[in-house]
C-alpha cells in the first residue's frame, strides 16, 4: 500500500540520513518518522520526497534537506509547551515537524502563494497548532511574543535584531548566517540582556528577503 510504503521510506531516512550523523533526540526522531515529507512536495516530485537533498517547490525556493530540518529542529530545544515562531514558511514541512514539539508555532511566509499552499498542506494532515502568516519574516512577529525559539530557513547578512528582541529572556535563535552563496549554521541563546553565539556547520540556503535581511533581486522574484 503506498501509505506502508511511504512509511518505510520515512523509517530508512532517519536510519540511514539522521542515526549515521548526530541526530539524538529522541522526539525529534520520532517527529521525523511521523511527519509525511511526500504532502509537502509537488506531486511530479514526490518519488523524491525522502532523498537526502533539498527540493524545489518553486518560486525560486526548496523544502530543506531533512537532515537540516531535524538538525535545526534539535538545536531549538523545544519542551512540549514551548512557542516557536518558524520564518520562512516554504512548503511548510518545517513547521509540520515543530508542531510535533511544541505546543504552538508561528510561521511566517513573504509569498502568498506558498503561505496558501503551505495552509492547504497542514490542514490536510490534521495539524492544528500551526499558523501561518504572510508578511516580512525579518520583522518577526511581535503580537505574539515572546518565543521559546525562532527557526529561520533563509540565509541572513547578520542576525535581524527584531527576531533577538522577540526571544524570551531564556530563548533560542537558529539560523544561517553568511552571503547568498554559502553560510554558517548558527544558534544564538539569549541569557538576559546577553547572547552567546554558536556556529555549527556550513549550509546553503536561500536569502532571507526583507527589511532586516536582504534586498528583494531580480533573482528572488517569485515567478
Amino acid at each position: 500500500m503506498e501509505h506502508d510504503r511511504h512509511a518505510a521510506e520515512r523509517l530508512r531516512m532517519v536510519d540511514e540520513q539522521m542515526f549515521e550523523r548526530d541526530i539524538t533526540d529522541a522526539r525529534v526522531l520520532d517527529a521525523m518518522r511521523s511527519v509525511p515529507r511526500h504532502a509537502f512536495v509537488p506531486a511530479e516530485i514526490q518519488h523524491l520526497a525522502y532523498a537526502d537533498a533539498p527540493l524545489p517547490i518553486g518560486h525560486r525556493q526548496t523544502i530543506s534537506q531533512p537532515y537540516i530540518v531535524a538538525l535545526m529542529t534539535q538545536l531549538c530545544e523545544l519542551g512540549p509547551e514551548a512557542r516557536v515562531l518558524e520564518v520562512g514558511t516554504g512548503s511548510g514541512y518545517q513547521a509540520a515537524v515543530l508542531s510535533r514539539l511544541a505546543r504552538q508555532v508561528y510561521t511566517i511566509e513573504r509569498l502568498p502563494e506558498l503561505a496558501r499552499r503551505a495552509r492547504q498542506a497542514l490542514a490536510a494532515q490534521g495539524i492544528e497548532n500551526v499558523t501561518v502568516v504572510e508578511g516580512d519574516g525579518t520583522l518577526g512577529l511581535a503580537e505574539h511574543a515572546p518565543y521559546d525559539a525562532i527557526l529561520v530557513a533563509a540565509a541572513a547578512p547578520r542576525v535581524p535584531a527584531a527576531l533577538r528582541e522577540q526571544l524570551t529572556p531564556a530563548g533560542v535563535l537558529v539560523l544561517p548566517i553568511g552571503g547568498r552563496d554559502g553560510q554558517i549554521l548558527e544558534r544564538w541563546r539569549r541569557c538576559g540582556d546577553e547572547f552567546r553565539r554558536e556556529r555549527v556547520t556550513a549550509v546553503a540556503f536561500v536569502p532571507l528577503v526583507g527589511a532586516q535581511g536582504w534586498p528583494l533581486s531580480e533573482d528572488d522574484e517569485e515567478h
